[in-house]
């Protein structure tokens, strides 16, 4: 997710903004602290223009 977020040139902060989250809960998600619902992986996967199955390949899940 980081990659991809980098490659839109947008900061954790604006682009959990733009998909209505917190800044502090998206770093977790990135950092993989956090188990994620499959609406939330929606959410990210919207923003950054992918779809959630890309996001689950990249992570090898």
């Amino acid at each position: 997710m980081r990659k991809l977020r980098a490659a839109l040139e947008l900061s954790q902060d604006k682009f959990a903004d733009t998909i209505g989250m917190h800044r502090a809960y998206y770093a977790s998600i990135e950092r993989g602290e956090r188990n994620v619902t499959l609406w939330t992986l929606w959410r990210v996967a919207q923003g950054l223009g992918v779809k959630p199955s890309e996001l689950l390949a990249e992570a090898n899940l």
